[in-house]
């Protein structure tokens, strides 16, 4: 319960936390938020670390401090997110027939792994763009891709376009848009509102397979 206590203070005071940081530790914050944006979305055991957010609060605090270059914030940040998704494919690509054979290893079940090919397959590689812009889901779905059947030619394409257009955007709204009074008054409002619209296809999804599609 203590660190999971820790794990939200993290997340709803995360200005305060990476401010923190970079007085604590200069230019080694760059290392830093390197580790935990691959840790995100490289490990798949680990979806709960921040990332849209943390992307926000990077932003802002280049902006406000001046202690961070958002231009290699942003280049070192993308590489982050690629190694973390290229690791997690493989690692799926490992274990995926596994899987296949075993009803469950850890929490992931067979019939998952064969539901969410289904709806790679369907739905195609924007899949992988939108999972990008949702926490949990982009550190999940990399590791499904792997094990399941999508090719790595076909994967890597989509994961490219999606890191390069999920640490930029995130980033800069913070650079503009984090320090205005009304943000850094309500940043903890600000970071539930990322988290909610960040979850809000996931949501839509839901709601549209549930109660919008014809029934069999």
């Amino acid at each position: 319960m203590e660190f999971l206590a820790q794990v939200v203070d993290f997340f709803l005071h995360l200005d305060k936390h990476l401010a923190d940081i970079i007085t604590e530790y200069g230019t080694l914050t760059y290392l830093i938020l390197f580790l935990i944006v691959f840790t995100e979305t490289g490990l798949v055991v680990m979806p709960l670390l921040p990332g849209d957010s943390l992307l926000f609060a990077t932003g802002a605090l280049a902006a406000s401090t001046g202690a961070l270059n958002p231009w290699i914030v942003i280049p070192l940040l993308i590489v982050a997110a690629l190694m973390g998704d290229n690791v997690n494919y493989f690692v799926g690509k490992f274990l995926g027939s596994t899987i296949k054979k075993r009803e469950r290893i850890l929490f992931f079940k067979r019939e998952y792994l064969e539901q969410t090919e289904a709806f790679y397959e369907k739905h195609g590689g924007k899949t992988v763009i939108m999972a990008r812009f949702i926490p949990i889901v982009r550190t999940i779905a990399p590791f499904v891709a792997g094990a399941g059947s999508m090719t790595y030619s076909r994967y890597i394409l989509f994961c490219v376009v999606g890191a390069l257009l999920w640490v930029p955007t995130l980033t800069m709204l913070g650079f503009f848009f984090g320090n205005l009074p009304i943000v850094k008054k309500n940043f903890e409002l600000v970071i539930f509102g990322i988290i909610g619209l960040s979850v809000l296809p996931m949501v839509w999804q839901f709601v549209k397979a549930k109660f919008m599609m014809p029934k069999a």
